[in-house]
């Protein structure tokens, strides 16, 4: 694998008190397809996902469900797996924070903290939220329609005295702010890092990281009436999942600093204010990128499970197929922004991007090959300028698709393709193969040469975003599996006159909003 650039990409592990949802599922397709782009651009890519296991939220999931911590957290972790099947996610590793191998590695980073003189015993009294998993100042509360005071994400919270481990946060402050002058694209977007900036910058306290009033979680080394805090348990997962506390390991050595920890804007703070101190404390490199994206609402309304408005995915890939929802949900929004999903958003982005514009320009012109090319891709004749324009547009499309998913802009990506995908309708609008069959047939056959070409293109590099359905049309071009990765875009792999094609079929199928909505809350 030397010969080949490394990329680490991970979700947040995902707690497991309750099934997974559109927001689980958006933070894991956006990993997906950067991973799929990665690969296809000749990266050896590493994409980890999992389930985070421990913690006093999940150990009072469990009760309430009747069951164990243990039988509990195997029931639900198995719902994640079940979605990473059902999206077609192309994860390398799935990690839960219950195996032995991520104890193991939680207590050496316990011990090496430890032994850096980076961690001490004392008693902790404040405020927590269950709920957040999350210690909170004074400052950081406001109070409640019925006097309760509550953390920032609207958690309750509740007064804690306990015996607690502390890791000294305090003295992380100037290293923090440091790393985030040196690396401005740390966190992105960019808003985010000034809020980030701004809280390191208002002081930090040490961290209580243990536990006493509860068991459901890793034993501190040597003194097991303490749980390691459920956030240095759960961050350690990106470690683990590369072979720590084996640090000269081909694994460790080949993927970390991961290049981006993809996270939702909620636990921020976490990432990249606590694991990269953790992380430095323990003499070992940040992260390359935090990259926290927004919330998704549903029709105007916030997700929860009072209001029932849970989308489950199962049923938007029942309604409209798989790889329209992973289209429609990094096209809808820029990444990064909040977002709302709405069914009759979802049927016109369907029907008029990946219906209309996409399976259209690739069934009609397909279609004229079969019917007037005996089958066979047709030899094409000399350029005109109209011509060289569209393939010089096709050859150019990947430095612009690079740079875009290279700062996670995925919308950005998909505009520039779909721009593409536009001038090549308006250059079967202008050229009308159609009425080249009789006046001139030569020019014809070139005009769709061009076109299957630009398909070919478009195949190649929308196959990380609706990777089925690529497959289908790079399939309706005989475009061998071999041949689909981005060494091969470029006129120098063009397709090869005479090579038999089979006979087109639809790829993109149009919806009907009234059959759609109204159905499918988890």
């Amino acid at each position: 694998m030397a010969d080949r650039p490394a990329y680490y990409i991970t979700t947040p592990i995902y707690y497991v008190n309750d099934v997974p949802h559109i927001g689980h599922m958006y933070t894991t397709l956006a990993c997906d397809v950067l991973a799929r782009f990665k690969r296809l651009d000749g990266f050896h890519v590493k994409f980890l996902t999992g389930t985070d296991e421990h913690g006093q939220k999940v150990d009072k999931a469990a009760r309430l469900s009747g069951l164990d911590p243990q039988t509990f957290t195997d029931k639900v972790s198995e719902n994640f797996r079940a979605l990473a099947r059902l999206m077609n996610f192309s994860n390398d590793d799935f990690i839960r924070t219950t195996e032995a191998r991520h104890v193991h590695s939680c207590q050496a980073l316990w011990q090496t903290l430890l032994a850096n003189d980076q961690i001490y015993l004392g008693s902790y009294a404040g405020w927590y939220a269950v709920r957040d998993e999350a210690f909170y100042a004074e400052a950081e509360l406001t109070t409640g329609p019925g006097g309760d005071k509550l953390a920032p994400s609207g958690a309750p919270v509740e007064w804690v005295e306990e015996p607690s481990y502390f890791f000294r946060l305090s003295q992380w402050q100037e290293p923090l702010l440091r790393l985030y002058a040196d690396n401005p694209e740390f966190v992105l977007p960019r808003s985010r890092l000034n809020e980030v900036v701004s809280f390191v910058r208002g002081g930090l306290q040490d961290l209580s990281i243990s536990r006493t009033t509860f068991q459901w979680g890793i034993p501190v080394p040597d003194d097991p009436a303490h749980v390691m805090y459920v956030w240095l348990d759960a961050l350690t997962n990106y470690i683990t999942a590369i072979g720590y506390p084996e640090v000269n390991t081909e694994d460790f050595q080949t993927f970390w600093p991961a290049d981006v920890h993809m996270v939702g804007k909620d636990i921020l703070r976490f990432h990249a204010v606590y694991w990269p101190a953790f992380l430095m404390a323990a003499g070992l490199a940040p992260p390359k990128r935090v990259f926290a994206h927004g919330w998704w609402t549903v029709e105007g309304q916030k997700m929860s499970k009072s209001l029932g408005n849970a989308i489950d995915p199962l049923h938007l890939i029942e309604t409209y197929g798989r790889d329209q929802v992973r289209y429609v949900m990094l096209r809808e929004v820029p990444f990064g922004n909040d977002g709302d999903f709405s069914h009759e958003s979802v049927v016109g982005r369907i029907n008029g991007e990946l219906a209309n514009d996409f399976g259209n320009l690739v069934q009609r012109v397909l279609s004229m090959v079969a019917k007037n090319c005996g089958g066979t891709v047709p030899t094409p004749g000399p350029q005109t300028g109209e011509d060289a324009e569209l393939l010089t547009a096709c050859n150019g499309l990947l430095p612009a698709v690079r740079d875009a998913m290279d700062r996670q802009a995925f919308h950005e990506a998909l505009d520039a393709i779909w721009a593409v995908i536009r001038a090549a309708n308006g250059y079967v609008d202008r050229q009308a193969p159609w009425a080249l069959r009789k006046s001139d047939p030569d020019r014809m056959r070139t005009v769709l040469y061009v076109l299957m070409e630009a398909i070919r293109h478009l195949g190649i590099l929308t196959q990380p975003f609706v990777p089925e359905a690529a497959g289908r049309i790079l399939d309706q071009l005989a475009v061998g599996p071999d041949a689909r990765s981005f060494a091969h875009l470029g006129d120098r792999h063009g397709l090869v006159a005479g090579t038999p094609v089979p006979a087109p079929t639809g790829v993109f199928p149009r919806h009907e909003v009234a059959a759609a909505a109204g159905e499918g809350t988890a």
